[in-house]
């Protein structure tokens, strides 16, 4: 079992930044994959960002340019830096795991809230 802790979400003005963490209980070294997912109100679930453990990295094109995934295995995290923040960036934000033999895990979520 991994545990995910996100954290890092707020209220912010549309046009600012926000740096989501997420912290897992158990080494993240050999983890396949740490992925951002995000939900909206009345929508479903979507991936924002992910980071391979070979350090590929894929964005939503809605993303693209203005936030940056990485991950720092001495400290078993992976942050989420959002710039540009617009009003539909809000949303519950979810950390998501691949483990080494490709468990699935995810965090509880972080509320980001854009304001215009």
């Amino acid at each position: 079992q991994v545990q995910l802790v996100e954290s890092g979400g707020g209220l912010v003005q549309a046009g600012g930044s926000l740096r989501l963490s997420c912290a897992a209980s158990k080494s993240t070294f050999n983890f396949n994959n740490m992925a951002w997912y995000r939900q909206a109100p009345g929508k479903q679930r979507e991936l924002v960002a992910s980071l391979s453990r070979g350090g590929t990295s894929n964005y939503a094109d809605s993303v693209k340019g203005r936030f940056t995934i990485t991950r720092d295995n001495a400290k078993n995290t992976v942050y989420l830096r959002m710039n540009s923040l617009k009003p539909e960036d809000t949303a519950v934000y979810y950390c998501n795991c691949l483990t080494a033999d490709w468990s699935s895990y995810w965090g509880q979520g972080t509320q980001v809230t854009v304001s215009s």
